[in-house]
Parts: structure tokens; sequence; C-alpha cells
């Protein structure tokens, strides 16, 4: 995290502002006011006041404006804000800066010695000039104002020594300007020395030349001649062995993190798995901190919305957190357990405390402190909740959340299972929308789009990103390219002889649509591509690279995260098994007579849809269990379907409108007499049983058995419990407590007498939970849809699995739809055999013709088989050749594209200088140094270690900590809490590992308040020079200087990186990794360094630094001025869409509702523009050297020196 900005002075300069801007506000509303309304102090006044605001005032008696404290006058000029910006014409983009004026406001008076990272104090002091604006404040404020930016600027690009200047120096030449000193040096007045400051600005003029320097908070301006520059002692280099050097550059990297770099590495009590920091680097790299992860099932979506909280908090202090979930994962504790991997206390919100919040938030403008870090179930959100309620008798009227102003604004808002907001109508989709809106971050979790399909991927990605997103049309519109680039990128994966034609081809396809033509022809990434396509064969390295740059060329790439099951490899080995069961001669005429009267009904009531849809899911009963037919058909008679039952068996249509079934009434009750007096012989479920009996001679005795139907898992549950099997059974209407009381024993051993054997599910009564101690499934009936069937079996096959082999057994039916689409569909698709694989369109295209096909009751059973075959022939076919082709391609290359990929990316983003070994160098120094060295404070050799530390070497600790800004996370409140206690020893590891086995130890990595506090020790302010030596074979021998420079790039896109430059060209690539092996030179050369061998190196550095200062310039530039057009577009047409559907709206809480997402998307725009702005601004690249060296590079047989 980037160290805290607390200068005393400009806090000071900034609190007086403030009040000059309280004085300015009085004057500009005792102007307004008066002409705007008769009594406009108590109208406008007293009324727009909060109580306790009114309260103070009667206490003191105020009775003037020039009295009202800024607070107070903020309140006033909100609360009659529409009255005042109609007479002005003032636009909603200022009104946003009223709000955050009331924010900074609020954040200058509680200020503590901590202070605010630089970059928030100079976006408070943007919004202030913005705001005075407003105001109509005087000249003479705005001019402070903007000094007061400048000198931020200028503290910002000064090194930590406070002596250089940041900004590289060209070599040394006559200065043309005759000027003594230059913007950002360091001076001091020669009649005083302590006065001291930075050069703002050089004004000239004869007989001497004038400087502008930011001393003591404020803007002076003096003479030349009364001016010295700072001296720069003599004695400014320091030598550091080879450890410290080590644990400097260490420092360097925990003090201020890189975007290019993971800091979630290490840093979480979870094993290491690759593909989980794909996400991560996607959200810490993205243009907005938004993103939906739609990884497969199985993947980890927990761990990986974990990992990104870690990212954030290395970056910033982050101090609120929502999570929104299904009720299930609340009551199993699911969250709550995931998010102690990362050292987070989290607490569950009831009915009860989330009002409590609300009702806080009201009254105080803050939402609670106590619950900043907090889980919310979807259930808890009802209309009372969201629109408040109606005055009732006595009491007064409750606030709703769509009430509150200021709006709960958290630092992160997760939301897990997301697909259950897809419907835009419900209560739990408008609050999550509500927390979004106003959320810094946000995270959504879901499974894959395929299932959701394109309308509900929309209403996803339109909450997530509703600035880009704004309407079916646009969503269109931008997705169109994609099919064309997944088709480039499949045949660059499967490399067959014309890939690259074929790929160019595709990528020409996706250029032609109107967002190509618009957008992606103009993209210099994809020109090169396309046109690297064209020229000579792709080498085999190249190709791999290519696939990742079109990957990235998706137009969703930078919000959606997908990672499939099948690019990871497999957690354990699918051993399916088909069962095959037909009916009894007495199901079978019950199973034709369901076939006649469809039949029938369908010649009456042709393109009925409704009709037809209830039609297939009864079919579908039939298929799965007839002796659930007749109940099934009892609650469509008497219209006891509910929705959740309905979904879990049908998860693409609503629920059967009343009209629907008295179409078709008498021919259901002549089908249900008949499946009342079915013979009660069940050769399938007598298969079950088999099944299960063999299980319980295992071992592992758990069967999980899955029913699309209810009246299927009620049937099977009367029976099994009967035959004497320990049994529960889970769907979505299952209560919470029972839920989990149900998963808890069917985990236990079987000796144990309240253990289970076998669990009963719906789809969604397993919903976002985990089996991994249960090696096998029975699919009882089977849904059509590919991906369910992956929702099943990821239940088991997942990661965390420790059998070798699941097995997966389907019981078949011959002669029903189901058993023709299994056969020539789902088993050639192979997603009992292996992960999902192929082209996210082909398996969606072919989820909808199996729908279509298996709803055309018109076709007869063999014109059925015969479109299934050639749909299995046509699009699956094309599926099992681009594996086979991925396949044989592993085989002979020995690569996995998407693996190798992802292994690559993570090497890529991870630091030698943040890995264990170099956590614990730095601890341990740092405890030599403030302890002392005559004892070892951390023992053990192994990874699980002791710390022991004194009575006094914890108060020298506990001194050293109160230095950190404060945060309110659990590892800062133990680190502190074990400090102040009496126990001098503490179990810690600085392994995840380690950690992951040992929950009592505390997890030592980077973001450790002890780790923090040791980079502390390392803010040298001396030069620091170090003397090494290597051994190496491809570099060439010989003794080289070296430095390393600190890169900090502003403008919109930050990032902060190390820069190391060697006094040989052929030695700087592969300077980084030399110094990781590095170890201490025997000779003392310290002699024969001088400063005239950095200077060279100052000015190889310079050309480096100056060109990329350029093209970072220009290509600030350029992306702040498409990025400003693109959302001055997009906030119009968002605009348009939300007054356009206010107009329309004839409900009072519906109005509230879209004035809540107009202003919320006004001050959207505002905050992005102003951001855009202050980019351009402070578009640089300030330079600053951070180490120095020299490295002695050595061959095998010279090493020893």
């Amino acid at each position: 995290m980037a160290d805290q900005f607390n200068d005393q002075h400009t806090q000071a300069a900034i609190s007086k502002l403030l009040g000059e801007v309280a004085k300015q506000l009085t004057l500009f509303l005792e102007k307004v006011l008066p002409t705007l309304f008769a009594d406009w102090w108590k109208e406008a006044v007293l009324n727009g006041l909060s109580f306790q605001q009114r309260r103070r005032m009667e206490q003191r008696g105020i009775a003037s404006l020039g009295a009202l404290d800024l607070a107070a006058l903020l309140r006033v000029l909100d609360q009659n804000w529409y009255q005042i910006s109609n007479k002005l014409g003032l636009t909603s983009e200022s009104r946003h800066f009223v709000k955050e004026m009331q924010t900074i406001r609020n954040r200058w008076a509680h200020v503590t010695t901590e202070g605010f990272p630089l970059d928030d104090v100079y976006r408070d002091l943007d919004t202030l000039q913005r705001f005075a604006v407003v105001i109509e404040a005087n000249e003479a404020l705005i001019q402070e104002v903007r000094s007061l930016k400048t000198s931020l600027l200028v503290k910002e690009t000064e090194s930590p020594s406070e002596t250089d200047a940041a900004a590289p120096k060209p070599p040394q030449t006559n200065k043309g300007d005759g000027a003594e000193f230059e913007p950002g040096q360091i001076v001091c007045v020669r009649s005083n020395t302590s006065i001291r400051g930075a050069v703002i600005s050089v004004m000239p003029g004869k007989p001497e030349n004038r400087f502008k320097v930011f001393v003591n908070g404020e803007t002076q301006t003096f003479y030349a001649s009364q001016l010295q520059a700072e001296d720069v002692p003599d004695d400014d280099t320091e030598f550091f062995p080879c450890e410290q050097f080590h644990a400097y550059l260490t420092a360097l990297q925990i003090r201020y993190p890189s975007l290019s770099t993971l800091y979630s590495l290490n840093a979480a009590r979870v094993d290491f798995i690759p593909y989980q920091f794909r996400p991560v680097l996607r959200f810490i790299r993205s243009d907005r901190p938004r993103l939906l992860i739609a990884d497969g099932v199985g993947v980890g979506k927990t761990i990986e919305a974990g990992l990104i909280l870690r990212e954030l908090q290395a970056r910033r202090d982050i101090r609120s957190v929502l999570i929104v979930c299904p009720r299930p994962l609340v009551t199993e504790r699911k969250w709550m357990n995931e998010m102690k991997r990362f050292e987070e206390r989290f607490t569950h919100l009831d009915g009860g405390t989330l009002r409590y919040c609300i009702n806080e938030m009201d009254l105080e403008g803050v939402w609670p402190e106590q619950h900043q870090r907090v889980i919310v179930p979807y259930s808890l959100f009802d209309e009372i909740l969201l629109y408040g309620s109606g005055p009732d008798g006595r009491r007064k009227r409750k606030k709703g959340l769509l009430d509150l102003d200021p709006p709960p604004r958290f630092d992160l808002v997760i939301v897990d299972e997301a697909h259950h907001i897809r419907n835009q109508d419900t209560f739990s989709h408008k609050a999550v929308r509500f927390f979004c809106d106003h959320a810094e971050a946000v995270i959504f979790l879901t499974a894959t789009p395929i299932q959701l399909g394109s309308n509900d991927l929309f209403i996803l990605l339109n909450t997530l990103r509703p600035d880009l997103i704004i309407d079916q049309e646009s969503f269109a519109h931008i997705a169109e390219p994609n099919p064309y680039i997944n088709q480039a990128i499949s045949l660059a994966r499967v490399q067959d002889p014309e890939w690259q034609t074929r790929s160019g081809e595709a990528l020409d396809q996706a250029a032609a649509t109107s967002w190509g033509q618009a957008i992606l022809r103009h993209n210099p990434e994809f020109i090169r591509i396309r046109s690297r396509l064209s020229e000579g064969d792709v080498p085999n390295e190249e190709r791999v690279q290519i696939i990742r740059d079109l990957e990235a060329m998706h137009t969703f790439a930078g919000i959606i995260n997908r990672t499939r099951r099948r690019d990871i490899g497999e957690f354990t080995i699918r051993k399916p098994e088909t069962v095959v069961v037909p009916f009894t001669p007495a199901q079978q005429r019950l199973h034709d007579e369901l076939l006649r009267v469809q039949a029938d009904i369908f010649a009456r009531l042709h393109g009925d849809i409704n009709v037809k849809f209830m039609m297939t899911t009864i079919r579908r009963q039939a298929a799965s269990c007839l002796f659930g037919l007749a109940p099934f058909l009892e609650d469509i008679l008497n219209r006891h379907l509910d929705e959740l039952s309905w979904e879990e068996a049908d998860d693409t249509e609503a629920v059967p409108r009343g009209e629907a079934v008295d179409t078709i009434q008498t021919q259901i009750q002549s089908i249900l007499e008949s499946a009342r007096s079915l013979d009660p012989d069940d050769p399938k479920l007598e298969a079950l049983r088999t099944t299960i009996r063999n299980k319980q001679k295992l071992p592992n005795n758990k069967v999980m058995l899955f029913s699309s139907f209810r009246h299927t898992l009620n049937y099977l549950y009367r029976h099994l419990s009967e035959d004497g099997f320990r049994v529960g059974m889970i769907h979505g209407g299952t209560p919470d407590e029972e839920r989990v009381d149900l998963r808890g024993r069917f985990e236990k051993h079987r000796d144990d007498a309240d253990s289970l054997d076998v669990l009963l599910f719906s789809e969604i009564g397993c919903e976002g939970l985990d089996y991994q101690f249960c090696d096998c499934i029975v699919n009882y009936d089977l849904p059509w849809n590919p991906m369910r069937v992956e929702q099943r079996i990821g239940r088991i096959d997942r990661n965390g699995q420790k059998s070798e082999s699941v097995a997966i057994i389907n019981l078949i039916t011959p002669g029903t739809v189901d058993a023709d689409i299994y056969e020539r569909c789902l088993l050639r698709i192979g997603v009992f055999n292996s992960a999902l694989g192929g082209s996210e369109e082909i398996l969606g295209e072919i989820t909808k013709e199996i729908r279509d096909i298996a709803d055309n009751f018109t076709l007869s059973e063999e014109d059925r088989q015969a479109k299934l075959q050639q749909l299995a022939d046509n699009k699956i076919r094309l599926i099992q050749e681009q594996e086979e082709l991925e396949q044989r391609q592993m085989e002979l290359f020995g690569i996995r594209l998407p693996e190798d990929r992802m292994r690559k990316e993570i090497e890529e983003a991870s630091s030698f200088w943040l890995a264990p070994i170099s956590v614990q160098r730095i601890v341990t120094l740092y405890l030599q140094k403030v302890c002392g060295r005559e004892q070892d404070y951390i023992l053990s050799e192994k990874p699980l270690k002791t710390l022991r530390l004194s009575q006094d070497a914890r108060t020298i600790l506990l001194r050293d900590f109160q230095q950190l800004p404060r945060q309110n996370t659990t590892v800062f409140k133990d680190w502190e809490n074990w400090l102040k206690g009496g126990n001098p020893h503490l179990l810690i590891t600085f392994e995840s590992d380690c950690a992951l086995q040992h929950p009592e130890a505390a997890f030592i990595m980077p973001l450790h308040p002890l780790v923090r506090q040791a980079a502390l020790l390392f803010n040298i302010k001396k030069r620091a020079v170090a003397t090494l030596k290597v051994q190496a074979n491809d570099v060439p021998t010989g003794r080289y200087e070296f430095a390393i420079y600190q890169w900090r790039f502003h403008g919109i896109k930050e990032d902060l990186v190390l820069r190391p430059v060697a006094s040989a060209e052929a030695v700087t690539p592969y300077l980084s990794r030399l110094l990781e092996k590095a170890t201490d030179l025997d000779a003392d050369i310290s002699k024969e360094v001088d400063s005239a061998c950095w200077d060279a190196l100052d000015g190889q550095h310079y050309k480096l630094w100056s060109d990329a200062r350029a093209r970072h310039r220009q290509k600030t530039q350029e992306l702040a001025q498409f990025r400003r057009e693109s959302l001055t577009t997009s906030h119009r047409a968002r605009i348009a869409l939300l007054e356009e559907q206010l107009r329309q709206a004839d409900n009072e809480k519906i109005q509230r509702m879209r004035q809540s997402q107009i202003s919320a998307a006004e001050a959207d725009y505002a905050r992005r523009i102003q951001e855009l702005d202050i980019a351009m601004e402070k578009a640089e690249i300030t330079a600053e050297p951070v180490a120095y060296g020299v490295i002695q590079i050595v061959g095998d047989a010279s090493h020893a020196e």
C-alpha cells in the first residue's frame, strides 16, 4: 500500500481553504435563496437541515447563514438544489461536486495523524476547485486551490530522500534560460536555512529572476539572491551487504505496490493453483474495478474473489466489504469460513440488523462501524427494506434502502450466484443494483454465460457496467464480433495447416461487424495481429502469444473472466456407467397413452406455447419416474405449482398460467386416472437399490442422487427409507437449518449412528455447495442442457476431491425422448468422461437445438431420432474434432495451451522480492535491527516457526506498529493484541501451505503489519549501494556497474515499476534475474566506486526515460480523449433511457428507484470525467534512482574469487 500523506502544513492549508469555502458558500446562498423563497430562512434553511443540526441551531441561538458550519451550509445547498439549479442553469455534473464536498468536509473534519493517500488529497482539492466555480467563489480562492494542487504534484515527484528531483536529469549542459533553480528542486532561504521547500515555477525578470516556492503549506515568492540550493551531504552513500540490499528491494515493493505484480501470491491460506490468479490479474489491470467471474463449476470462484480482495488490500485500505449470496450459503457459513483463509472476519446480517444499519445510515450518513464486513442473503431484500414502510398510527415512516442519501458506499461488493438477479423485477435485483451503483469495486460470481443465456448475461453486465452495457441493442452491438474472434482462437488452438489463413478470415468477419468497423479495426493490437497472420509461418511460441492476444480482443474481455474446466486439466477421473432400464408393459402403456394424449392436444391447440412447454415438462416427469407423474399432475390441476419447484424441473420457462391448464384439464385428468392405477412394480427403482447396495460394500459408501423433479425425489425418499437406507433429501424448498443438518450428517463416517448413506438432490438444492467427500453420483433423470449435467458432476469432481476416480451412474429408459438425447447428444459431447470443452457458441447452439427438437411434437419418434443424429453428426462432431486436435497437439508438442499460458502469466506477474524467503529475510533483519543481534527471534528451520520476543522487544514493535496507517482488519487487531499481551511466544509461518495446515499460526505474508513495519525500516535517506557477485553462463562475464530506477506512471493507468540499467546493454535484460541469485562480492571495491560511474548510468537511463515518458504522455492523451468521447456518448444514451423509463413509470416506488438510478448515473459520469481530467493533468513518468551497485558476473570455473 502506498505511503499515507500526512503533511501537517498541507492539512492546515486545506482546513483554511474549507473555511474560505464556507464563507463563499454563505455569500452564494444569501444571494440566491431570497430570490427563490418568500420566507427563505424557514423554507430553505430550517426545513432543509437535519434534526440534529436544527437542535444545535436552537441551542446556540443561530439566526444567520454566516453562523452555520460548512456541513450545515452544504446541507442547505443540497436540499434546495432543484430550485437553485433551475434558476442558475447548473448541470447535473455540478450536483455531483456538491455531494462530494459533503464527503470531503466529513473526511477532513476527522483527519488523523495517519493522513490520506496523496492521490485522494489531490482529488479532494480538484473537487474543491470545481465546487468553488459552481458557487461563484472569488478568483483568489480558486487560484489558491490551484497552487496547492501544483505543490502536491511537486511533492509527488520528490524522492524519498527529498533531495533528488524525481525527473531524471539530462546530461549536464548550460542552462539556456539562465534560471538559477529548476522546478522541483529543493531550496532553502539563505538567511534561515531551516525554511526550505520545492520550487514550483520560475518567474524570469530583471535584474533578478523570481521563484515561487512551496513553503509550510503555502506558496511564497523569493528573489534568486534570497535562495540557495539545499546541500547534498558528501557522505550520501551507504554500502549494503547483499542480505540488506535484497531486503531493501523487498521493502520497495511492499511500500509501493505495482499493478504488474501479484501481491496475493503466498498471501492466503489456500493451495497455489495458477488458474485462480487469472481473474485477479484481469481485475487489477481493468479500466474499472468490476468483473464477472463466470468460471466452470468446481474451479474455485470463492477463492478467486478472496484473492482479489487481497490485491485490493495491498494497494489501499479496504474498510467495507459486502457479500450478497443465497441463504443456504449463509446457513452453511461457506463465505464466513472461506474468508478466514484470508484473515478476514465477516458477520451475517439478519433482517433486524440490516434494518438497524439502514436507520443509522439515514441518521448519521455513515454505515455502522461494527458492520463493515458483512454477508447478506438475497432473501432479506423485500419491498419494505427497499422502499420503506408508510406511517402506521403513531409510528413514523421508516426509510428504505433506496431512500438513503448519501447512499452506502462499500469499498467492495461481492455478489455470489449472481444469476439470482437475472430477473430485473425482483427486489434482489433492485437491491444489488443499488449497492453496485455506489460501490468502489464489484465482483459477480456465477454459472457460465452459456447456461445463463444471452438475455441473462445482458442483465448481469448491465448491472455490473451500466455505463458500458446500456441496453439490449448496445449489448448485441458490442457482442457481435465475439463469435468470429472465438473462431479465430479455436483455429489457432487446433493448428490445422490453414489456421493462419482461416483465423485471418475470421478476424476480417469480426472487423466487418458494426462494432468492428467503429472500434475493432482501429485498434493497433488488432491491426498488428491481422497483419502477422498474413505474413510467413508463425512459430509455435508466437502462436501461443497470438492466442493470448486474441483472447484480449474479445469485446467483453475486460469485464468477464471465463476459465473453462477443460482448460485446467482434470481433478479426478470420471467413470460413467449407463444402466438401461426398460419400461414394464404396464408402464409402457401409460407412457404411450401420454404420447397419444399429447398428440391429441396439439392437434387441437396448435401453436399454444404455454401448453407446449407444460406438456414437455409432463413428458420429462414421466421419463424420470412414472410414479411421480400422478402427484405432479395433481399439482398442475390444483394450481399448486410454485416457481421454485418448476424452475428445478425446467430452467427455461415460467410456471404455466391457469388458462393454459384449463384448456387441457380433461386430457390431464384421464392420464391422472391411469397413473393412479399403475402397477407398483418398478424396475428402475430396483436398479437403483442394486447400485446403492453395491456402493455400501465399498469404503466410501456415500451416494448423491439427482433428479429434476421433487415428486421423483419424494417417491425415492419414501421407498429407500422403507428399505432401511439412511437417506436425506434436499431441494429448493428445504429449510436452511435442515439443509445444514443433512449435509453434516452426510459427511459423517458411516460408523456414526447419525450418518446418512444417500442424499437426494434437486438442481437448486445443492447450489454453491461442495461435496468432495463423496465420489459417486446417480442421475435418476438427466437435464437436456449439458451445462446442467456438468453442474451436477461438478459437485464432486472439483478441486479437493480425494478419490482418484468418481462414479457417474445414469439410469436410462429406452423409448423416451430423454434416452434419445442421452445416446445421440450427451454421450457424444463427452460430458460424462471429462469437463466440457468446445466453443461456447457451439455448445449454446446445441443446447437450443436439443430443446427445439424435443419440443417439436409434430415429429415422429423416427424423425426426432434422425434430427438428433444430424445434430450429433454436425455441431457435436466439431466439438469432438477440436478436442481430439488439442489432445494430439499436447502429445506432439508437450503443450497444454491454456494451462501453460496461465502459468506463464503468473510467472511474469510474480516477484522474487515478495516470495516467502524474501519476506522472512526482511522480517529477520528488522527484528535484529530494532531488538538487537544477540539472539534468534525466529525459532525452527521448519515451515512452522515460533516468534519469541521479550516484553521490551514487543514494546518497541508496538511503537513501530502504531506508526502504520490504521486498518480495520483481523490480522491488524490480532497482531496488536499479541504485542500488548503477556505471551512472549507466537506461532508463525511464512509459507501458505503451512498456514493452510495450521490455522492457529499467524501467517506472515506481504500484507502483514510486521512486514509493513519492517519495510519502513528500509526507508533509506542515502544512496543505497551494493557490491555483488553472481554465477551465470548465459551473460558475458565481467564487472558491471548498475542502477535501479523506480518509475511511477501517473495518468489513467497508474503503476510503479523498477527499471534496472547496467553499464553494458547486453546485461540489462538479465539484471533482475541476476540480482535474485547474487551474493556478496568478497573484495572491497567501495573506494573504487565514485559518482562519475553513476552519472554515466544516469545519462544512459535518461534516454530510456525520456522515450518512455513521451510515449506514455501521448498514449494517455489519446486514451483519455477516446474514453471521454465514449463516456459522453454512452452517458447520454443511458440517461435518455432512464428518463424515458421514469416517464413511463406510474408507480411511486418505481419512480423513486428510477430517480435514484439517474442520480447515480449522473454522479458516476461526473466522477469519471473528473478522473480523466485529473489523469491528463498528471500524465507523467516520475523516475528516481533507488539503488546502485557493482555486480561481478563469473562463469563456472571462476566462481570462487
